[in-house]
């Protein structure tokens, strides 16, 4: 018997509606184990962040080299990071125990406006982590970030940036379209000679806590389980929209609650 095993290595949200908490619900929702390292504390909730502290460098290396050293990963997921010293050790025990998958959500700024990565840790993202990623999943202001440019404002705008983030050094982009307008959300799975636009409904509702992390670590849960890359992006988006449409099921915290990640079941 063989059991798929995904790996986040990401922040803890002490609401539960994001980073490892949605991360580990999204996987046991898609029937896969789930491990974890944790690179920071976070004191949020649904209205907002109020404090970060962060995972000394040397204690996320025990997590990471315990759990690499261990379990047969069949990838992994990245959200929050935190800082330049945390990328660094992330980046060193992915090139000592090689993953089969890494998923990269380049969580910098948090839905309700906080930096969750400071300054002088966007180069060594940029220079250091996306090299070691099988794809990154950036929305449009974390792309325009990574390129230090404008939002990209159409199709073809879009479809440039991608294939610039690609140049740095990973085989896949998927630029999210959460933060664009109309009836539609349409993300951009870009690869070299590709371009997959996937449309879905916009759907209206404040309840979104999470969807980045959500959405990774479905396309990480679909990795672990053998799907090819735009298979495992596929089933993930039809997850996550599912996750949305019934988040208005829940009576969450007084700000923007978190998505339904066991829609499937309740």
């Amino acid at each position: 018997m063989i059991t798929p095993v995904a790996l986040t290595i990401a922040g803890s949200d002490s609401s539960g509606g994001a980073g490892i908490q949605a991360d580990l619900k999204t996987f046991a929702a898609l029937g896969v184990y789930g491990a974890s390292v944790i690179t920071a504390l976070t004191a949020q909730n649904t209205r907002g962040v109020a404090a970060i502290h962060p995972v000394p460098a040397d204690f996320v290396t025990a997590q990471l080299e315990a759990v690499l050293g261990d379990l047969d990963v069949g990838a992994v997921k990245i959200g929050m990071v935190g800082a330049r010293a945390t990328i660094e050790a992330i980046v060193a025990a992915l090139k000592r125990f090689p993953p089969r998958r890494v998923v990269l959500d380049p969580v910098m700024i948090a839905s309700s406006g906080e930096r969750l990565l400071p300054a002088d840790a966007v180069d060594a993202l940029r220079t250091k982590l996306i090299p070691c990623a099988s794809i990154i999943t950036p929305n449009l202001p974390e792309a325009a970030v990574l390129l230090s440019e404008p939002v990209a404002s159409s199709d073809a705008a879009i479809e440039c940036q991608g294939r610039r983030l690609l140049s740095l050094g990973c085989p896949f982009v998927l630029i999210k379209g959460g933060h664009g307008h109309g009836n539609e959300s349409i993300d951009y799975l870009i690869a070299a000679d590709s371009t997959l636009p996937l449309s879905g409904p916009r759907i209206a509702t404040v309840n979104t806590h999470g969807t980045g992390c959500t959405l990774a670590s479905a396309i990480a849960a679909g990795l672990a389980k053998g799907e090819d890359m735009a298979t495992a992006v596929r089933n993930a988006k039809a997850f996550i929209g599912g996750a949305i449409a019934a988040a208005d099921r829940f009576a969450v915290g007084h700000g923007h609650a978190p998505v339904h990640h066991f829609h499937r079941f309740y």
